[in-house]
């Protein structure tokens, strides 16, 4: 089959405005990311630390996140949208004021963590699940492709001018730009012009959870794809939560070598972003997921044995490209065969997971490079990740069963550029 143009959802003006503002937003958030940890690191001191903000940033979305997709299923996504990113807004300003000011304290950080977690646990389903409402299902693979791509080009600039702008006028002014950023996306948003769709508004929202937990438990690729996703969510994506600490214990470099090490993860997962988007079909994508899991693990194997940034550098590319493989290609498969009325639920139970379960994972990685280092705990994350691509191996039998008896296969024609 001759791959489709990555780009054909840009012709729909709609996600065509979402991307612009979005990209730009990433690219502030990703500042936020890399100036917050190294700001923790530069207060304490302390691995532990690093994995504590974490786990505040993300336990909100592990208590709320399925409620925030039950939200998103029933209430008009993009006013979800524009509430969430104001409440950003607010966040990413009171983080900058209390860093130029001199006044920020570990306990600021941390408040202020637990507020974006909040606020994640409503935005994150209501965003993806948003996406998929501005293009027509054939474009679905594009659009998730080209905002994996945006998240991961963002990973690699953000980061980068993050690196420079700590070193020189400090983590302040990249909270601000964050701030800024968010003015950017409520503009682009705010232009969006959609349909609104029924929503069942009247329906108990304990029986909205358990439609979505039962179509969760009894579908073997949803199934398995959150199984998935909860144990790289414990083992593999928290290498990130210690890269402070291999910059500077391992590589024995600073703020600039932190970024680079971001920058070229961010590299490898831009290049598996595109690839996905060039998809037409979402046929043999479970295979392929498999495969990117291993991909993840040889990396992360890689990098556990690296003493020197230019020997990390290939490494991060590979881990990145196996990371963002798995994880868009999972949220690819699960919102193209979900049905309309439960995406919104399907994606919050991957968010949950992929995303809430990092706080366990945050935790375990901070005080495993505090007690046996970071290269070890790299190491085991990069063992456990491979018996996880083991595991969904064996699963994809009982998955091709089902979508072929379902017939779950949406079929999609798509003219090659």
């Amino acid at each position: 089959m001759t791959p489709a143009s990555p780009w054909r959802a840009l012709s729909q003006r709609n996600y065509a405005l979402f991307i612009t503002g979005h990209g730009i937003s990433l690219c502030g958030s990703w500042m936020q990311i890399v100036a917050q940890a190294w700001l923790v690191y530069r207060l304490t001191g302390s691995p532990v630390m690093l994995g504590v903000v974490e786990f505040l940033s993300r336990s909100p979305i592990l208590v709320f996140g399925v409620l925030g997709g039950v939200v998103a299923d029933r209430w008009p996504r993009r006013r979800l949208l524009m509430v969430a990113q104001a409440l950003l807004l607010l966040q990413a300003t009171l983080l900058a004021v209390l860093t130029l000011t001199g006044l920020i304290t570990i306990e600021w950080i941390m408040g202020l963590a637990c507020l974006l977690g909040l606020v994640s646990a409503l935005e994150i389903p209501a965003r993806q699940a948003f996406v998929i409402d501005l293009v027509p299902r054939s474009d679905i693979p594009s659009a998730i492709g080209l905002n994996s791509s945006m998240f991961n080009a963002a990973r690699v600039i953000g980061p980068s001018l993050a690196g420079l702008v700590v070193s020189t006028l400090g983590e302040g002014i990249c909270f601000l730009v964050n701030a800024v950023s968010y003015l950017v996306i409520l503009a682009t948003v705010g232009a969006i012009r959609i349909k609104r769709k029924h929503r069942p508004q009247h329906t108990g929202t304990l029986r909205l959870l358990g439609e979505g937990l039962h179509y969760a438990w009894h579908t073997p690729h949803v199934r398995a794809l959150l199984v998935l996703a909860t144990l790289l969510s414990l083992a593999a994506f928290p290498f990130t939560t210690i890269l402070p600490v291999f910059a500077v214990e391992v590589l024995h470099g600073g703020p600039g070598s932190f970024g680079l090490l971001m920058a070229f993860t961010g590299i490898g997962a831009l290049a598996a972003a595109l690839y996905l988007a060039r998809r037409s079909t979402v046929e043999g994508l479970d295979l392929a997921i498999a495969r990117s899991v291993v991909c993840f693990a040889v990396g992360l194997l890689a990098l556990s044995a690296s003493p020197t940034v230019w020997l990390s550098a290939p490494a991060l590319l590979v881990i990145g490209f196996g990371m963002v493989s798995s994880l868009a290609g999972a949220n690819t498969l699960l919102q193209s065969l979900a049905p309309e009325d439960l995406r919104g639920r399907v994606v919050s139970m991957h968010m949950t997971v992929s995303l809430g379960m990092t706080i366990f994972g945050g935790l375990l990685a901070g005080t495993g490079a505090t007690y046996f280092g970071a290269p070890l705990t790299v190491a085991v994350g990069g063992l456990v990740t491979l018996g996880a691509a083991m595991f969904f191996y064996s699963t994809l039998p009982a998955i091709r069963r089902h979508i072929r008896r379902h017939r779950l296969f949406p079929p999609v024609e798509v003219t090659a550029p």
